[in-house]
């Protein structure tokens, strides 16, 4: 049974009041990938009244009050991806396209989704019960930020909404915490996780830069960042208070994660893993194609890749569920009439982190003086990957299974690292889980620019390269790799997109058909050195291209079927 979005659907479960009502950009699909699907139903679990408005209607109060008013609170949601990343390409031309919505066009997802709909509430229901944030858009601009879409450095995003609260990363054990305290009529200030708006600072956190400081000051704004990127972890972060004109936003230390018996719980609530029928009637949901059959294995990633915020949102630190969690999902689907025998992918954020974790960071939390893959693999590591072999042969085994693809990111440093187990774990995915490509993401080949970007150098790929290729002929396949690239990231100048596609021309013995243009997002390395045009440990002047015709030029470059007429300093 979905959790009710209408009227009629509290009234069937004898319901005249909910406890909390969820908004988000998205329609709403009850799955286990869709984060307001998870909060609704972990809420559920905990005895909670939970209704859900997806996409609501913001020039009327007809989708806002069709389930009244919360006894609780209302929890605010800009959808599973930003809002403006969703509705606005990396040169700022708007999408028409959008995999959330039904019938596949942009016309339902406003900009700014929590502002917008945190104002529609406060519009139409006076002195109400509190507005929290929550969701990636949220959690990514929880202190002051830079904003691509403005050019500017924003608040916090809990004052421009005017929210009360806002919960930040994964919010599992948080949002229960939360509606806990409020049950009982108890301020909820002491709930890990949140953060609040204060008149007074919190003289035992840790204090920022204040926005009016960042906003001026440049070298203040990277200050800050390092402070808010390095107090992610729930074992060893501290509190952090900041200044934001008159008031203070006050963010209290990270929930603590899920073990792995608490993930196993989290998987098996009763997902109906289907668009919810008050929708369907507008058309199919892409993203559903996806997901439907789809399978997450853990959560976080200590990749820490400089342009990507997995490590601000879900953590550096690996939670992986059981294995026996896992096949009981994949039996499930031999349970749906519309399972055709395929599992769309077995992985996370990146597939083969699964099962393995550094023993001293789960005991004292992330290392603030290094990375564990950057610039080389940390010897406190080492990875494994015998746990995602057993288990990726089990799945096959499951009766009405046909196949099972890998679609997540792979890491191939970290099969190359895995001297015991990294080989025959390659071979099993070409043999098993791909079919005819295999994705992966060395973004660059330049060493300058992956240094930026906090990848490996291209060693890797190339050793990784040799590897496949061997693999494929050993068994008879003709298989192939793509690459995810990126065009216009900081530091990364015309030149350096000749490099790459040299390299891709004669080492790779290829020619790349896509590239994306990076897109400065909120929370990330990379868009910090995209504000500041410096590098942020050396604090020196970096180049970086931010007119967008030429960005687009960088891009061409690589993907360009023409001969490549340029000198270049490449050595390969």
């Amino acid at each position: 049974m979905f959790l009710p979005t209408t009227r009629a659907e509290m009234k069937k479960r004898g319901w005249r009041h909910l406890d909390v009502i969820l908004i988000t950009s998205d329609a709403y699909i009850d799955s286990p990938y869709m984060g307001v699907a998870v909060v609704g139903r972990i809420l559920e679990n905990a005895g909670y009244r939970v209704g859900i408005i997806g996409q609501p209607d913001i020039t009327s109060d007809v989708d806002i009050k069709r389930l009244g008013e919360p006894r609780l609170f209302w929890g605010v949601s800009g959808g599973s991806v930003d809002s403006m990343v969703s509705n606005y390409t990396a040169t700022k031309k708007f999408r028409s396209d959008d995999d959330y919505t039904p019938g596949g066009k942009n016309t339902k997802r406003p900009d700014r989704a929590s502002l917008v709909y945190t104002n529609l509430i406060r519009r139409y229901f006076k002195e109400t019960v509190p507005i929290v944030l929550g969701g990636i858009e949220a959690s990514l601009r929880r202190v002051s930020h830079y904003d691509f879409w403005s050019n500017k450095i924003r608040k916090p995003i809990i004052f421009d909404a005017k929210a009360d609260y806002l919960i930040y990363g994964m919010a599992d054990k948080s949002v229960v915490e939360f509606a806990d305290a409020l049950k009982s009529d108890i301020a909820p200030h002491h709930v890990r996780g949140l953060s609040y708006i204060s008149k007074e600072p919190r003289s035992d956190y840790l204090q920022l830069p204040s926005h009016e400081e960042v906003l001026h000051d440049k070298h203040k704004f990277i200050d800050m960042f390092d402070l808010f990127y390095h107090n992610n972890d729930p074992i060893s972060a501290q509190g952090l208070c900041q200044k934001v004109d008159s008031r203070y936003l006050i963010q209290n230390p990270p929930s603590m994660y899920l073990d792995t018996h608490e993930l196993d719980a989290v998987s098996a609530l009763g997902f109906e893993r289907d668009l919810h029928p008050y929708h369907q009637s507008e058309g199919k949901v892409k993203a559903l194609e996806t997901i439907k059959f789809s399978i997450s294995t853990h959560q976080g990633c200590y990749g820490e890749c400089n342009f990507c915020a997995i490590s601000v949102h879900q953590g550096r630190t690996i939670r992986s569920r059981s294995e026996a969690s896992i096949l009981d999902e994949a039996r499930l689907f031999t349970t749906y009439k519309d399972f055709k025998g395929i599992i769309s992918d077995i992985g996370g954020p990146t597939a083969n982190m699964y099962g393995y974790e550094c023993n001293k960071k789960i005991k004292k939390g992330t290392c603030e003086e290094k990375s564990c893959m950057f610039p080389t693999m940390c010897k406190a590591l080492k990875p494994t990957h015998q746990r995602q072999i057993d288990l990726l042969r089990n799945v096959r085994k499951i009766k009405g299974i046909k196949k099972a693809f890998i679609a997540s990111g792979v890491r191939y440093d970290l099969i190359s690292d895995d001297k015991a187990h990294g080989y025959t774990y390659l071979k099993e995915i070409i043999n098993h889980h791909i079919s005819g490509q295999m994705k992966i993401a060395p973004e660059h080949v330049d060493d300058e620019i992956l240094s930026l970007m906090g990848k490996p150098g291209k060693k890797a790929l190339v050793d990784f390269k040799v590897l496949f290729d061997k693999l494929n002929r050993e068994s008879g396949k003709k298989q192939f790799l793509t690459y995810y690239l990126i065009a216009a990231h900081p530091g990364c100048e015309e030149k350096h997109m000749h490099n790459l596609k040299n390299f891709a021309t004669n080492v790779l013995k290829m020619s790349p058909e896509q590239a994306q243009v990076f897109t400065p997002t909120p929370s990330t390395y990379s868009t910090l050195m995209y504000y500041t045009g410096l590098e942020p440990k050396s604090r020196k002047p970096l180049f970086v291209e931010k007119d967008t015709v030429r960005k687009e030029k960088q891009k061409e470059i690589v993907v360009s079927k023409k001969n490549n007429m340029f000198k270049s300093g490449f050595d390969s």
